[in-house]
C-alpha cells in the first residue's frame, strides 16, 4: 500500500467519526487503515480536535486504557442549542401551520433529515452524562427525533406500539390515561425489546399533560427497566400541572388561537 498522505488521512478520519457518533475506534484501526504509525495517527487526531474545537463543530474525545481509542462526540452547547430552537421555534411560529382543530403541522419539519438530525443532537445534549441504554418513543411521529437522537449517542431505538404485530412475539400490554383528554390508550412492547435493568430515555415530539410519558414510565416499570430521562421536542404550558414531573423540553408552546391564525411558540430562552 502506497503512503497516505496527511490531508487525506485527515478527511477520512474525520468522515468515519463524524459518520460513528459516540463510536470507539483504536488508534490500531487508523494505523491498520494507513499502514502507518500510532505516532502519526496521533498528531492527525490532534489537528481534528483543533479544527473541531475552533470551528465548534462537537468533540473528538480519546479514551484510555488498553480498550481505548477515540471518538466523535456531536452534542451541541447550551448556546448552539439556544440558537437552534430559536430558528426552529420562527419556522413554527406561522398561521400556514394551524391545521383545523387547534392542531400544528409539524411532519415537513420532524420528517426532514437535517432538521430532525439537529433535533436529535440537540435532545441528546440535554441528557450528557446520563447513562443510558435505550432510546425508547412511542409511534409514530415521536420515530424520526429518537431515531436521530439514538444516532448521535450511539444507542439502540425501541419503537413502543399500539398494537402487536405477529412479528413482535410475546409482548406486555399496558392500559395509561392520556392526561389530556382523560381517555384509555393501549401501549404494548415485545418483551425482547429491553433487557432487564437496562436504563432507558424517552424521546417523543410532544406533551401536553404527560399522560403518554407517564405510561412509559409504567411500562418500563414492567421491563424492570430504568427510565432515566424524558425529553419533547415541544411541551404545552397548560396544564402546568402535568402527571409527569421531571422531563426535559426544547421548545414550549404557549397558545394556538385557530381563530386569529396566531401560534405563540417559544424556545428557553
Amino acid at each position: 500500500m502506497k503512503k497516505v498522505q496527511k490531508n487525506d488521512r485527515i478527511g477520512v478520519i474525520t468522515n468515519i467519526l463524524t459518520n460513528n457518533p459516540n463510536k470507539i475506534y483504536t488508534l490500531t484501526y487508523f494505523c491498520n487503515l494507513f499502514n502507518c504509525a500510532k505516532s502519526t495517527i496521533s498528531e492527525d487526531l490532534d489537528v481534528v480536535k483543533d479544527i473541531f474545537n475552533n470551528y465548534h463543530l462537537g468533540y473528538i474525545e480519546t479514551v484510555s486504557g488498553a480498550a481505548g481509542g477515540v471518538y466523535y462526540n456531536p452534542l451541541m452547547t447550551d448556546e448552539q442549542i439556544k440558537e437552534f430552537t430559536k430558528e426552529l421555534s420562527q419556522l413554527i411560529n406561522s398561521s400556514d401551520r394551524i391545521i383545523p382543530g387547534g392542531y400544528i403541522y409539524m411532519n415537513d419539519l420532524l420528517y426532514s433529515p437535517e432538521i430532525s438530525k439537529k433535533i436529535g443532537m440537540a435532545l441528546a445534549s440535554l441528557f450528557r452524562g446520563v447513562e443510558v441504554d435505550y432510546i425508547i418513543t412511542i409511534e409514530t411521529k415521536g420515530i424520526p427525533i429518537a431515531l436521530m437522537t439514538a444516532m448521535a449517542l450511539n444507542k439502540p431505538m425501541v419503537v413502543v406500539r399500539n398494537q402487536t404485530k405477529l412479528t413482535d412475539g410475546t409482548a406486555i400490554h399496558l392500559n395509561y390515561i392520556s392526561g389530556s383528554k382523560h381517555r384509555i390508550n393501549t401501549m404494548c412492547l415485545s418483551t425482547r425489546a429491553i433487557k432487564k435493568g437496562s436504563k432507558v430515555l424517552f424521546i417523543d415530539d410532544f406533551m401536553k399533560a404527560g399522560g403518554t410519558a407517564k405510561g412509559i414510565m409504567e411500562l418500563m416499570q414492567e421491563f424492570e427497566a430504568q427510565l432515566v430521562g424524558i425529553g419533547v421536542l415541544m411541551a404545552t404550558k397548560v396544564p402546568e400541572d402535568k402527571v409527569v414531573k421531571d422531563f426535559k423540553t426544547l421548545l414550549w408552546l404557549d397558545a394556538v388561537d385557530e381563530n386569529n391564525k396566531v401560534v405563540d411558540i417559544y424556545n428557553n430562552k
